[in-house]
């Protein structure tokens, strides 16, 4: 079996990561924060650890500034709907998942204002072009690191550099980036920072978060979910103290101990290696797969300027057939369709059918990426 969905969900998961979750299980099982005995208070150390983990990888000075949530569409949410009030304006870009336009589509229906910035056909974007589409009421701007669909990734340093000029909080969802390309919290004025834990940070699903800079004042920012934190118990408001003005009832604690297994396999692993070896596979990919007679790259070409998500078509035939075969006939697991992204695919012409998407990730080899090129040119008639 040859799996290249790690876009969606990566597999396999370090043994590190299978190992802490058992621990707790076995070993801890408590909830953190509300109790005092000594299980709870490993149970807290554990979600601590991965606090620390997260601050670490993504650059955050104070780790009480990373706020779990149960994947990167919750916070998200969090994020999008609570800075944005009936008659606010946000800007986003036309490559985005619906983990963006979703929230952003039900809050235009409330009275929010919403600009769409179109891409490039590769899903490109110039900073300049979001310049034009910012108001006097401008309250957010959200944007992906990069396209689940075809893994173009966005200048994500000069946007947050132009967000900052004009004093608006900026929202990235690295989804599709984290623990596989750099990033920087402060570096890459980014303000909040939306994670998933299960894709490129190597950890269970249920998992993901949000980051928030320093400087964001959090009174700008309702809580999504009130409920028990285990602290001020005897007030029946939110409390307004980070992490848990976020944090509202028990927590995913047997995720998060994988989260933190996994996070730290990343960073001693290194994200700048894992990088480059998904590149390296990108590159290998875009390259043999482009010499395929009928068969249509998506988005950029160029393994330096995407992350690897790789889309195609064959010419005359069906994504969910091609995808079929590949895993009936081959064992090549991927992904046919729209992927959630509907704007995505709008921007790169790739509606109604969608396309099939490989997204090898940090356990590929480059032997799976000739096996895939090889079964992919049969399947086009290239035999």
């Amino acid at each position: 079996m040859i799996y290249l969905d790690n876009a969606a969900t990566s597999w396999p998961k370090p043994d590190t990561v299978h190992e802490a979750m058992l621990g707790y299980m076995r070993d801890v099982g408590a909830n953190p924060g509300r109790s005092g005995h000594r299980l709870a208070n490993e149970a807290e150390r554990i979600r601590l650890d991965a606090r620390e983990a997260i601050a670490e990888l993504f650059g955050v000075k104070d780790p009480m500034r990373v706020v779990f949530a149960y994947n990167a569409t919750t916070a998200l949410n969090l994020a999008i709907c609570g800075l944005l009030p009936p008659g606010a304006h946000a800007v986003t870009t036309g490559m985005e998942h619906n983990a963006v336009m979703r929230p952003l589509r039900a809050l235009e229906q409330q009275g929010v204002l919403l600009s769409v910035v179109p891409c490039e056909p590769d899903g490109t974007l110039d900073p300049q072009a979001l310049d034009e589409h910012i108001r006097p009421v401008t309250r957010l701007i959200v944007a992906n690191h990069a396209s689940n669909v075809c893994g173009t990734v966005l200048p994500i340093h000069e946007l947050g550099a132009l967000a900052r000029q004009h004093g608006i909080p900026f929202l990235v969802d690295t989804a599709q980036t984290g623990g596989c390309w750099p990033i920087d919290l402060r570096a890459d004025n980014i303000d909040l920072l939306a994670f998933s834990g299960h894709k490129g940070l190597l950890g269970p699903t249920g998992t993901g978060g949000l980051a928030i800079h320093d400087d964001f004042d959090i009174d700008r920012l309702p809580a999504l979910v009130c409920g028990g934190t285990g602290s001020r118990s005897e007030h029946e408001q939110q409390p307004d103290f980070l992490p848990d003005k976020y944090e509202g009832g028990t927590p995913n604690i047997v995720g998060l101990a994988g989260l933190a297994a996994s996070v730290r396999y990343v960073l001693d692993r290194g994200v700048d290696r894992i990088c480059e070896h998904e590149r390296s596979l990108t590159r290998r990919l875009i390259d043999d797969l482009s010499s395929i007679a009928g068969l249509r790259l998506i988005g950029t070409r160029d393994a330096r300027r995407q992350t690897a998500a790789v889309s195609f078509t064959i010419d005359g035939q069906s994504v969910s057939e091609i995808a079929r075969e590949l895993d009936e006939r081959f064992g090549i697991m991927c992904r046919p369709g729209l992927h959630c992204a509907p704007r995505a695919h709008r921007t790169l012409g790739t509606l109604p059918e969608g396309t099939v998407r490989l997204s090898p990730g940090a356990f590929s080899t480059a032997q799976e990426i000739d096996q895939t090129v090889e079964a992919v040119a049969r399947l086009a008639g290239a035999e």
